[in-house]
């Protein structure tokens, strides 16, 4: 056989060794990710327990981190500094806290728990030491965890305040099941988030764009925009024709969730929402569950994307059991400062209700 024609028998071979290799790498890689966390934890854990044995004023921990830095730095280089090592301290406090009781001694069985409990990169949980709110911090660890996220993900879906998001989208009693589970999807009101937030289809606050470049940005960045509608999601078809009559109508987006088994259409409105909107919609999801489900799926979902919104409007088009949802969207990453605003004022709205609820 020719040197060149075994160069060229071996692309299959070359195709199967490369994907192992590089299974291998990643596998890896996420060991030593494993096993930084699970170190770091106990580093945590021997300072905080250094500190209870010793001193308890803020100073002398400062002093003794400040200390054990140098020493550190010293023996094994970088990765020691003082400030990494508050990390590891912070985060064997409020990690140990929500991962009930662990043995106080450093041991095998202390180590498996660990194992089973600390599944994100170093990085990531670097990054939620700085989410203040317990409740917060949690969901996007689950989140985190659910999705796959990468570090950057995780930051943009925190600065797009997905947690106030889906929390101010929900009843009270769902809200908190954000900390307990992160999202999950059980009904067609599970789907639903508002506002959405679409930054990254890199258009502009000016209305100079129209409903066709909307959608063809969507489609441009259609990963990130199954990232923003949430969980389950499989894309299916854009401007979806259907015949009724002699007449033909295109729907925006079509989607399917796997988690609830039903369609989900998009419909996209540049301006402001109209009853004419609505109306749209209810016969494109009527269309869908007469002619496009099959019996064992469920109800088909509809959702209206609009730049501008009127709840009252909405209220009394759409009948009460109806699978349509009308949200804004944004093109621009809302303020954290706001939604935690309008999520404290929902809160104690929520809490007066009760109370004169309880009196009554």
């Amino acid at each position: 056989m020719k040197p060149t024609d075994v160069v060229k028998s071996l692309g299959p071979l070359l195709k199967q060794v490369r994907g192992l290799v590089e299974a291998s790498r990643r596998a890896a890689a996420a060991s030593v990710s494993s096993v930084q966390v699970r170190s770091n934890f106990e580093i945590g854990r021997a300072i905080v327990e250094h500190e209870q044995r010793g001193r308890k004023r803020a100073a002398y921990g400062k002093e003794a981190i400040k200390a054990l830095a140098v020493r550190l730095t010293a023996e094994f280089g970088r990765g020691y500094s003082a400030r990494n090592l508050e990390y590891c301290r912070r985060f064997y406090l409020l990690w140990n806290s929500h991962l009930g009781r662990i043995s106080q001694k450093p041991s095998a069985k202390s180590a498996a728990v660990t194992a089973r409990r600390f599944a994100l990169g170093w990085s990531h949980y670097v990054f939620l030491l700085g989410v203040r709110n317990s409740d917060e911090r949690r969901f996007y660890e689950i989140e985190a965890e659910q999705g796959a996220w990468s570090l950057p993900e995780l930051r943009r879906q925190f600065n797009a305040g997905l947690y106030e998001r889906l929390a101010l989208s929900r009843s009270k009693g769902r809200a908190r099941k954000l900390a307990e589970r992160g999202q999950t999807v059980s009904s067609p009101a599970d789907l639903f988030k508002d506002p959405y937030v679409l930054e990254f289809l890199g258009l502009n606050e000016d209305p100079g764009y129209s409903e066709t470049d909307l959608e063809s940005a969507i489609i441009g960045r259609l990963q990130s925009f199954l990232l923003e509608l949430g969980k389950g999601f499989l894309f299916e078809a854009r401007q979806k024709r259907f015949t009724f009559g002699d007449e033909h109508f295109f729907v925006d987006l079509v989607f399917y969730n796997r988690l609830l088994r039903c369609y989900v259409l998009v419909d996209l409105k540049i301006g402001k929402l109209t009853h004419q909107d609505l109306g749209q919609m209810q016969m494109y999801v009527n269309y869908f569950d007469r002619f496009a489900k099959t019996a064992d799926e469920h109800p088909t979902v509809g959702i209206v994307l609009c730049k501008e919104k009127n709840d009252a409007l909405v209220e009394i088009t759409l009948p009460r059991a109806a699978n349509i949802f009308a949200s804004e969207y944004r093109l621009y990453l809302p303020s954290k400062e706001d939604l935690r605003a309008r999520l404290l004022e929902w809160t104690r709205e929520d809490e007066a209700r009760r109370a004169v609820g309880a009196v009554r």
